[in-house]
């Protein structure tokens, strides 16, 4: 509807654009045929005899329509200083008593059709000659016709672009109402759940005798809601100032091997809390691996990956990091061991609050933040299956220094 009310908008303006300039044309054109008419009225009068004819012959010989150059039938009064006037030409037309006294060019209505005339004086009396308008007027309703008809394609084909262009404009903005809304949406759901149980939780707390085991139990049930809760919303957060920030932060050149190296380290007590295996491969050179982004994304990417890669691995299993070298790019691979995604989910699991999985402990938000860092930088996602039948997610971006 907004791009309907914007190419009616759009046709209204160029509409009365071209009415102004169509009715601007008219009249230019109309004049300048009234002008060319009157400049042919006045050779004919110019070569006219000056002492007139006679009685028998009131016209002395002088031929209006031989005069003019056009051919065009022209009219002609003689009108005597007695009051008789004697016509010549095609029609018998009889010259109204207002107007034979005219000198300068005028329109005037004769016996029910409009011509144009202009007088001189001879001796003896007048000499009044006129041409009909038909001509102009037939001009004048063919032209009016056909800047109706252009008009008319004109407005037609303003509205129907106006209304695909409007579209496309709008329907970057109109997704990203409708995905603000679904954002806005899921996001109350999923914390509605916490809410609901660290609520629950509280009550049955207060309303109950005290027991140290029980109440413990519930403090740890809280702690784990209140903690998933703080995650989702500093990832509701992260996202918005990315949605809405104009500007990235400064791009610079990134070891990835080395932020690779640092990241896992902060994750070695995630991992080694539950057994798990956690490697850093780096195989490429320090030149090899250098890519140009802004490093707390980077550095976020990463991290994203290897809590979904210690999440859904199970205890005692195995988390690999992997920086290679993949043509003129820096691959960075994460490999788990948990249930792997499943290839119908692939290419969805990049949709905000969209899990692949049943396991407690997400909200869907993460590989979303990943994946905003990823076109944002440049980067290219690939996801597979790793050796150990888990998840094998790899992102690849161009190299910033070639090597030799």
């Amino acid at each position: 509807m907004l791009s309907i009310r914007v190419a009616m908008a759009a046709a209204g303006i160029v509409g009365v654009a071209y009415l102004v300039i169509a009715g601007v044309v008219a009249v230019v054109v109309t004049n300048n045929m009234t002008a060319d008419l009157d400049h042919r009225l006045t050779d004919v009068l110019r070569q006219a005899p000056p002492q007139g004819g006679t009685p028998d012959h009131p016209f002395g010989g002088f031929d209006p329509g031989r005069v003019d150059p056009r051919g065009l039938p022209v009219l002609a009064w003689r009108v005597d200083d007695s009051g008789t006037v004697t016509a010549m030409g095609p029609a018998d037309l009889s010259l109204p008593a207002a107007d034979q006294a005219v000198t300068d060019p005028a329109t005037v209505t004769i016996e029910g059709g409009t011509y144009r005339i202009a007088g001189v004086s001879i001796q003896g009396g007048r000499l009044v000659v006129g041409q009909s308008t038909d001509s102009i007027t037939q001009t004048q309703s063919t032209l009016i016709v056909a800047e109706l008809g252009i008009g008319c394609a004109l407005l037609i084909f303003v509205f129907l672009g106006s209304v695909a262009v409007g579209r496309r404009v709008a329907l970057p903005v109109e997704r990203a109402r409708q995905r603000q809304l679904e954002f806005t949406a899921d996001a109350s759901h999923e914390l509605r759940t916490p809410l609901s149980v660290i609520e629950a939780h509280a009550t049955l707390a207060l309303a109950r005798r005290r027991d140290a085991a029980w109440d413990g139990a519930a403090f740890q049930k809280i702690d784990g809601e209140l903690r998933r809760t703080r995650r989702l919303v500093d990832d509701m957060l992260w996202l918005a100032r990315f949605d809405s920030t104009e500007a990235q932060p400064q791009a610079e050149p990134v070891d990835v091997g080395v932020l690779a190296t640092q990241t896992a380290d902060r994750f070695a007590v995630v991992s080694q809390a539950r057994n798990q295996i956690l490697t850093v491969q780096d195989g490429v050179g320090r030149a090899d691996a250098i890519v140009t982004a802004p490093p707390e994304w980077l550095d976020r990417l990463i991290g994203v990956l290897l809590d979904n890669a210690c999440k859904y691995s199970p205890d005692g299993g195995a988390i690999s990091v992997a920086v290679a070298g993949d043509g003129k790019r820096v691959r960075l691979t994460v490999d788990d061991s948990g249930p792997g995604i499943p290839v119908e989910q692939r290419s969805r699991v990049f949709d905000r609050f969209h899990r692949a999985t049943d396991a407690a402990g997400g909200a869907g938000l993460g590989l979303a933040t990943a994946d905003a860092v990823v076109r944002a930088s440049g980067g290219r996602w690939h996801i597979g299956t790793s050796p150990a039948g888990g998840a094998s997610v790899s992102v690849s971006w161009p190299r910033s220094i070639a090597s030799d």
